[in-house]
């Protein structure tokens, strides 16, 4: 009986400290995560660099010379509301079962790559697989028989050799139906459309029966991102599936954005724009053009945009510069290093799952 009793009392004491912890974060289901400022936090990163044997190198800022650590400590503060710290056992064990896809260009490879960092640390002793074929990588912990899969597809819509040459289909996903098998999907896409002369890896752009050698690239992946948000609207069941679009990654190669016109880039940065909630530069267009799409949508509610742009924007630090590029010298003002900011990006991913409407899912 009093082993009872003594059961009794400490299921009831772990309810309330579950509830407690819920409760401390604030109102965070209604709480707007992506406004905020960065604070100074001696408790990061959330991992070390040597945690992860399996990271890429032109990540690995530290690795690979990098001789300043500022850029490590510093933790995202909602205004509104606590953001809570990543945990990521509870995160495999909520996703048991199930996997979860990064879809898109090197951005996405940053957060994946980060985000099998974050989990191998949590558990570091579960054994995991990391295979990579192509352009689909496959990290998976059997223990939880979770994947963490990245998908390289840099514009999401279709390019195809064709007799005439390399043609980008505004209006054409055959990818989707490998898309339709996962639990959780994170896209994302922009850097690849600025890419001209030999970097530019389409030869003409299709939209229905027009055919046109080139195109105002706002524009054209304005259109292909519609094409993208009708195959969500007509192809995802929310019950299902929860789709993410990660937001435009933001590059540093103009100080004059954020008030240091000496600057040509992000070379020798070392601290974010501290209380700073807007970026002097103002909005990143492309950001404005993802925002519009996706409330035109039929049914909005079926994609969470993780809204990095703006508070990516303040960590002009955060930037491989020349510590990148698989340690070869050059300016890398568009990845970010690992620890970094794409943690941050996934611990907002993590605190949509669980407590932003969204933990029917996991």
């Amino acid at each position: 009986m009093a082993e009872f009793t003594i059961s009794v009392i400490f299921v009831s004491l772990l309810f309330s400290l579950s509830s407690l912890t819920v409760e401390s974060e604030g109102n965070i289901n209604s709480c707007d995560l992506f406004d905020g400022i960065w604070v100074y936090d001696e408790s990061y990163p959330l991992y070390e660099s040597s945690d992860c044997d399996f990271i890429e190198k032109q990540f690995d800022c530290s690795n690979n010379g990098r001789p300043d650590n500022f850029y490590l400590k510093y933790s995202w503060q909602p205004s509104a509301c606590k953001l809570p710290r990543f945990h990521g056992e509870d995160f495999l064990e909520r996703m048991r079962g199930k996997s979860i896809m990064f879809v898109g260009d090197s951005l996405s490879l940053n957060q994946w790559q980060s985000l099998t960092c974050m989990l191998h640390k949590s558990v570091p002793q579960s054994q995991y697989t990391d295979d990579r074929t192509g352009l689909l990588s496959t990290f998976t912990f059997p223990e939880y028989d979770v994947k963490v899969v990245m998908s390289r597809n840099v514009f999401l819509v279709d390019v195809v050799d064709e007799n005439g040459g390399r043609v980008l289909k505004l209006d054409s996903i055959q990818a989707g139906q490998f898309w339709k098998q996962f639990d959780v999907l994170i896209f994302d896409s922009w850097h690849w459309w600025l890419h001209a002369g030999r970097r530019q890896p389409w030869d003409f752009i299709q939209e229905g029966n027009k055919t046109y050698k080139d195109m105002d690239r706002l524009v054209a992946y304005e259109k292909a991102l519609k094409t993208w948000t009708n195959w969500v609207d007509s192809n995802v069941d929310p019950s299902k599936t929860k789709v993410f679009f990660q937001g435009v990654s933001p590059d540093h190669m103009d100080g004059k954005e954020w008030g240091e016109v000496r600057a040509k880039s992000c070379a020798n940065e070392e601290r974010p724009l501290e209380g700073h909630k807007k970026y002097p530069g103002g909005s990143h267009p492309t950001e404005l053009v993802v925002e519009r799409v996706l409330k035109e949508m039929s049914n909005p509610n079926l994609v969470y945009l993780l809204n990095i742009t703006t508070f990516s924007q303040l960590r002009k630090d955060g930037h491989p510069s020349v510590y990148g590029h698989g340690g070869h010298r050059g300016m890398d003002c568009t990845h970010w290093c690992l620890p970094g900011v794409p943690d941050t990006w996934n611990q907002l991913l993590y605190a949509a799952l669980v407590y932003q409407n969204y933990h029917y899912l996991i």
